[in-house]
C-alpha cells in the first residue's frame, strides 16, 4: 500500500501555486465515494479523497449486510433498478469472494398478505431479470416436509427460497479506499470539508483536521459531494447554498443469538407491506432488520428506540415457536439511508435507485456532482455513471474497467473460497479452522502478507480473547486506517460482539498505551 495519506498536509494553511491540482475531489468516504474514488483513479485521473471520520462510519457500515437484487423493489415496479442490482450481484461475487457469498433466504407464506401466485411471479422474475445468474434458482417449500420450517410456528405450512448474497459492508469499503490509494488516490482521514468554492475553473476545497492539525486547502478540477446523509448538509454549510432534495430514513437492527440450525435466511413478511430480514451473522447470531423511519437532524445521533425493537421482535415472534424479549438482544445498530426525495409519504416506498445533481461555473468548467441515494449493491455501477456523467468535463478520462477487476484480497482461484481456505489451512497448519475461516474471510488472499514472519500460534503476539491477536489488530491500523479500539472491535473486524467487557477494556488499553492511538471510548 502507498502511503498517501497524512504526509499530503503542508505546513501552509492555504493553497499556493506549487499545491497540485488534482483532476477531482471526493467527499465522503462511504462506500459510494469510495467507489468513485477507485474507479476514477484506474482511469488515469488524479484523484483526492476525504472523509471526516472512520472509513464507511456512517451508512455504509450499518447496513442490512446484503448485497441483493431488491426483491420487494418489483411491487414498486422497479424493475430497472432490481435489474442492475441482480447484474452487480454477478459481479461482486467474481471480484470479492472472501467477503461476499451467496446466502438461500426462506419466505414463508402468509396468504393473506401476499397470494402465491404473486409471489411466484415475482420469484420468477427474479431469477430472471439479471441476465446471467450464477446462482441456484427458486423453488416452493412444504414445512412439513422441510427442516427450514421446523423453527416456524406450525401455521407457516409452505413457503418458498430463493438466492441473494451476504457481504461485510464495513470491509467492502475499505477495501475500495486501500485500492484506491494503491492506485494513487491522496487519501485525508479524518478531514472535514468546511468550505468550498468555485475559483475559475478550479474549486478551493477546506479541509479541517479532526485532530485539530489546522486547515488545508485542496484544489481540484471537479468537486464529488458523496457525503451520503450529510450530503446537504454539505452543500448548506460549506458552499452556502440552501438545498433540500435528501429524505433521511433510518433502520435499526438487533442482533439475537442464534435460534436455528442451517446456514440459512429467513424473509419475513409483515402486514404493514414491509419485510424483515433474519440473517445468520458471525457464526452463532441472528442480524434481523430493518426498519423504516423518516428522521430530522444530525445523521450521525440516530439510534434505536423502543418502538423499533417492539417492532422487530414482534415480526419474530410472530412467525418463530421460541418466543424473543427484550433480553435476548445482544446489540444493536442503526443507520440512516439518505435516500431521494421524490415525494413519496411512504418511507418504505421511496425510491432506493441513486440520482446525480450536477453543476458548473456556466463556462463548463468547475463541476459539482452531489450523488443522492443509492444501495451498496449498486455502489459500482453508481461510481461508473458519476463518471460518465463528469467525462464531458475530463476529457483524459479512460475508460470503464472495474467490472473485471478484483477488490484487494479478492483474486481467489475461480473465486471459489472453499477451496483457498482448504489451501489456507494446509499452509498454516496451526492456525484453528476457526482462526482460518476469519483471515480468510476478512482479508481473503492479503492473510499471506499479514501472517508474514509468524509460524506458530505464538508469532501472533498478544491474545485479546476469542480470535483476535495483536498481528491482526497492528494490521489494521497500519494498512487499514484504524485509528480507535471501536475502528477494529465494531467495523474492520467485529470482535466487539465476541469479546468480554474486560477484554475490550485492556483491547482499549493495549491500543492507547503500545500504538499511541487516541482511544474512543
Amino acid at each position: 500500500m502507498h502511503d498517501n495519506t497524512e504526509s499530503m498536509f503542508p505546513e501552509s494553511d492555504g493553497a499556493t501555486d506549487a499545491s497540485p491540482i488534482y483532476d477531482m475531489l471526493v467527499v465522503g468516504a462511504g462506500v459510494n465515494g469510495a467507489g468513485i474514488a477507485r474507479d476514477a483513479a484506474g482511469r488515469g485521473l488524479s484523484v483526492a479523497l476525504c472523509e471526516k471520520g472512520d472509513i464507511g462510519e456512517g451508512t455504509s457500515s450499518r447496513s442490512g449486510k446484503l448485497i441483493h437484487g431488491g426483491l420487494r423493489y418489483l411491487e414498486n415496479y422497479e424493475f430497472r433498478l432490481v435489474h442492475e442490482a441482480l447484474k452487480e450481484r454477478e459481479i461482486l461475487l467474481r471480484m470479492a469472494p472472501h467477503i461476499i457469498w451467496p446466502t438461500r433466504f426462506v419466505l414463508p407464506h402468509e396468504k393473506s398478505l401476499r397470494p402465491a401466485w404473486m409471489i411466484r411471479a415475482g420469484l420468477f422474475l427474479y431469477d430472471h431479470l439479471g441476465g446471467g445468474n450464477s446462482l441456484p434458482g427458486s423453488r416452493s417449500l412444504d414445512f412439513r416436509r422441510h427442516a427450514e420450517g421446523n423453527p416456524l410456528k406450525p401455521t407457516f405450512k409452505k413457503g418458498f427460497e430463493y438466492s441473494d448474497c451476504w457481504v461485510d459492508d464495513a470491509r467492502l469499503v475499505l477495501f475500495n479506499v486501500n485500492d484506491a490509494v494503491d492506485r494513487g488516490v491522496r487519501f485525508f482521514p479524518q478531514s472535514r470539508c468546511t468550505g468550498a468554492e468555485r475559483v475559475g475553473d478550479q474549486w478551493h476545497i477546506t479541509l479541517a483536521r479532526e485532530d485539530g492539525g489546522g486547515d488545508h486547502i485542496v484544489r481540484a478540477h471537479a468537486f464529488v459531494n458523496a457525503a451520503g446523509p450529510w450530503v446537504d448538509q454539505l452543500l448548506n454549510q460549506a458552499m452556502q447554498t440552501h438545498q433540500s432534495t435528501i429524505r433521511l430514513v433510518k433502520g435499526s437492527h438487533i442482533v439475537l443469538p442464534k435460534f436455528y440450525e442451517g446456514t440459512h435466511s429467513y424473509l419475513l413478511q409483515h402486514t404493514d407491506k414491509r419485510v424483515i430480514f433474519v440473517n445468520p451473522y458471525e457464526g452463532d447470531k441472528l442480524l434481523i432488520g430493518t426498519t423504516d423511519i423518516p428522521i430530522e437532524g444530525d445523521p450521525a445521533d440516530v439510534e434505536i428506540d423502543d418502538a423499533e425493537i417492539d417492532y422487530l421482535l414482534n415480526v419474530i415472534n410472530h412467525h418463530f415457536k421460541h418466543e424473543k424479549t427484550r433480553a435476548d438482544i445482544i446489540s444493536t445498530f442503526s443507520g440512516v439511508r439518505p435516500l431521494y426525495d421524490d415525494q413519496n409519504q411512504d418511507a418504505s416506498a421511496v425510491t432506493r435507485d441513486y440520482v446525480f445533481d450536477i453543476s458548473d461555473n456556466g463556462a463548463g468548467k468547475a463541476p459539482l456532482l452531489s450523488v443522492y441515494g443509492g444501495k451498496i449493491t449498486t455502489y459500482r455501477r453508481l461510481a461508473e455513471h458519476a463518471l460518465e456523467r463528469l467525462s464531458g468535463y475530463l476529457p483524459r478520462m479512460g475508460a470503464a474497467w472495474t467490472s473485471h477487476c478484483c477488490l484487494p484480497g479478492g483474486d481467489i482461484p475461480n473465486a471459489d473460497f472453499e477451496t483457498f481456505h482448504n489451501d489456507l489451512r494446509r499452509r498454516y497448519p496451526w492456525l484453528s479452522e476457526a482462526l482460518a475461516r476469519h483471515y480468510g474471510r476478512c482479508y481473503g488472499t492479503l492473510t499471506d502478507a499479514m501472517l508474514a514472519g509468524c509460524h506458530s500460534i505464538n508469532d501472533l503476539g498478544e491474545h485479546f480473547g476469542s480470535q483476535f491477536y495483536e498481528v491482526e489488530a497492528r494490521w489494521c491500523i497500519e494498512r487499514e486506517y484504524a485509528r480507535s479500539a471501536d475502528d477494529i472491535l465494531w467495523r474492520r473486524t467485529k470482535f466487539g460482539l465476541h469479546l468480554a467487557a474486560s477484554e475490550i477494556e485492556r483491547f482499549r488499553a493495549w491500543m492507547a498505551s503500545a500504538v499511541g492511538v487516541e482511544v474512543a471510548g
